[in-house]
């Protein structure tokens, strides 16, 4: 009975949010104040419907509730319980619930937080945000309804993924979400924006927040993933460029590029046009997104699903949305005429050099995902873009970005001085190229890529503790340091995100400059080395897990004649879903990782070993949860979160 209330709550929702869409709209129209608060109950109502639609489902899924189709597909009687809640989300129809609940979760924060907005700007707002809503609740009723009932309820379930089955994946979809349709919020407040043809400061400070959320959480899950992905499929990387990565690492280029630009708006009243259509663009990356997750058009280990026909609609809902948006923004355009005026020379123009890096790097990375169908549909060719092509187009931007980081953020507004912004952060500089040369000198017949990744490293880094420090103002070292335990909590969080991008791009550069890898088969007794360790291969034994059955090896990990460890790397087998799976054990650690991989026992004897010595392999992730931390401080500092920059007197275009 449960289920069908949650169907119920889910058609209920879905005429709600029609009339979020349309009442608001005519009433921001008309300048009807109670047309215009039906827009806040709406969106509540909204979110507590499909909360309980959702919650509807996990009970199914507890329960072990085999006469839902959903959950004989993706569950068992015999999965733990994490997984069992995680299998929700772990398909095409349970993770569109979910897209629905955080995008009606969005929607119901701005009514009860938006109190500090004009009246006609909230209702616009909200009734964009209720017909992103339209399009997905008709998408998930009419072509992906998770509670379709079987005739005949099975005994027990097909089992969830394999792969799903990892704490990393069951908290991975949830945060990726949170980013993507997070995003939709900046995409409202451009979209009413446009409509009514203003964009200014006031403007610019109520959607940071928004965006800044979205892109912290669209961090943390981006990093889950690349940590699960590290451990969990055995093959010793962190990102692999693969079109599902990609697509959750576009948006997040062009949410931070938006977070910057939007600041020069709020400072300036300058680049109002470029924010504008980077908020456009960047929900338009989360659509697309969503798109190549389930439309199967591009080959993932990632992809929910692979239905051409329900990944077309999709891509129509991207269409619509999208080229509605572009084309009101061109119409709009005259509307947006930035005010600020700075010089070749100034913190404006170190965000907008920041912003073209970060665009075009999106671009690069839109275009090696999308080639391969690009070449199949034009030109009858079969192609694969992989990690060399990204690595060899992609890299120097980012090595740009770092390299302007530190200077731009220390520039003066309006007019600054280079030789006066890049003195305090000289010293900082001289200890990035020291350390840079020293590990050049201490590695033997390597790359550059250790040595340049020091340099960038250390000068990120050493560029956001010097912008603190200028902060503090003159005086001596005890005043300047309780000065800056009290500047603004965003000054902290710019500082703190800007120090965790020094320290991933470090983590990156060193684990793929020095990285040992050795690849053997070794029987049961053997003894090999492995960089400045020795490992040997001292039992290999089956195992009955909760749903599955694993061969087991431990291997041994010594240091010269002392034994410091052992690992534990399994094979599985689920045969529920008659699938494998290789569990890597790692010792991790500040320093490096020691990451070892047990393969199929082999026809001439022993069994396919494969061990990673990964030189600071956990500062990647490290760093990650840096920039995140970041973003957090930054949303805790109470101008973000409270009130909005006055708006400045100025003549209004016409709204209609």
């Amino acid at each position: 009975m449960i289920t069908e209330l949650g169907h119920f709550a889910l058609i209920l929702a879905f005429g709600i949010a029609i009339v979020q869409m349309v009442i608001p709209m005519i009433g921001a129209h008309r300048n009807n104040p109670g047309w215009m608060g039906v827009a806040e109950p709406a969106a509540i109502a909204q979110f507590l419907l499909v909360a309980f639609a959702f919650g509807a489902l996990t009970w199914a899924f507890v329960t072990s509730d085999f006469s839902l189709n959903l959950v004989y597909a993706n569950s068992h009687t015999d999965k733990p319980m994490i997984y069992k809640i995680s299998g929700v989300w772990g398909n095409h129809e349970g993770s569109m619930l979910l897209w629905l609940l955080i995008l009606t979760l969005f929607g119901a924060s701005a009514a009860v937080f938006g109190d500090n907005l004009p009246a006609r700007l909230r209702a616009r707002v909200l009734a964009v945000q209720g017909s992103i809503g339209v399009a997905f609740f008709a998408f998930i009723l009419f072509t992906s309804n998770p509670f379709l009932r079987l005739a005949v309820p099975p005994l027990n379930g097909r089992d969830l993924n394999p792969l799903l089955q990892d704490p990393g994946l069951a908290f991975h979809p949830p945060f990726l979400y949170l980013g993507y349709v997070g995003l939709s919020m900046a995409f409202s407040f451009a979209v009413a924006a446009l409509i009514e043809g203003k964009v200014d400061a006031a403007w610019a400070r109520w959607v940071r927040p928004w965006t800044l959320a979205a892109w912290v959480f669209l961090t943390l899950g981006i990093a889950l993933g690349s940590w699960w992905a590290y451990y969990e499929l055995g093959w010793g990387g962190f990102w692999f460029w693969d079109p599902v990565e990609n697509a959750s690492f576009m948006p997040w280029l062009i949410a931070a590029a938006l977070l910057h630009s939007a600041i020069v708006v709020e400072k300036r009243e300058a680049l109002k046009s470029w924010t504008v259509l980077l908020a456009i663009l960047a929900f338009g990356f989360s659509l697309l997104g969503t798109f190549i997750v389930r439309s199967g058009v591009l080959t993932s280990v990632h992809a929910f699903a692979n239905d051409p026909e329900r990944g077309v609609l999709i891509l129509i809902i991207l269409a619509v949305f999208l080229g509605g948006a572009l084309t009101l923004f061109a119409v709009r355009a005259n509307a947006l005429e930035s005010k600020g005026v700075f010089g070749t020379v100034s913190r404006e123009s170190a965000l907008v050099l920041n912003n073209v890096l970060l665009a075009v790097s999106c671009f690069v990375v839109f275009l090696g995902t999308i080639w391969p169908l690009v070449a199949e549909m034009l030109f009858g060719r079969t192609l694969s873009v992989g990690p060399p092509f990204f690595e060899a187009a992609f890299t120097p931007f980012m090595v740009a970005l770092a390299v302007v980081l530190p200077i731009g953020s220390i520039l003066a507004w309006k007019r600054g001085n280079l030789s006066r912004a890049t003195k305090p952060i000289l010293p900082w500089l001289v200890l990035a190229v020291a350390l840079g040369a020293l590990a050049y000198a201490v590695q033997t017949e390597r790359s550059a890529l250790g040595p340049i990744g020091v340099i960038l490293g250390v000068w990120v880094v050493g560029g956001a503790i010097a912008d603190l420090w200028l902060r503090s103002g003159r005086g001596g070292f005890a005043a300047r340091l309780g000065r800056i335990t009290r500047l603004p909590r965003a000054d902290w969080g710019k500082a703190c995100a800007h120090m965790g991008l020094g320290v991933t791009v470090f983590g990156i550069a060193a684990m793929m400059a020095w990285e040992v890898e050795d690849i053997r088969v070794a029987e049961i007794g053997d003894r090999w080395d492995v960089g400045q360790f020795a490992f040997t291969l001292d039992d290999v034994r089956q195992v009955e897990g909760p749903n599955y059955t694993t061969t087991m090896a431990t291997l041994g990990i010594w240091r010269g004649d002392r034994q410091i460890g052992a690992l534990n790397p399994e094979k599985r087998f689920y045969p529920v879903a008659k699938m494998p799976t290789t569990e890597a054990d790692i010792r991790n650690g500040i320093l490096r990782d020691i990451y070892v991989v047990i393969g199929d026992p082999q026809a001439t004897g022993g069994y396919a070993v494969r061990v990673y010595v990964k030189p600071f392999a956990n500062w990647i992730w490290g760093g990650a949860l840096l920039m995140a931390l970041g973003g957090f401080v930054s949303l805790s500092d109470r101008r973000l979160r409270i009130g909005a920059a006055a708006a400045k007197p100025k003549q209004a275009v016409p709204a209609e």
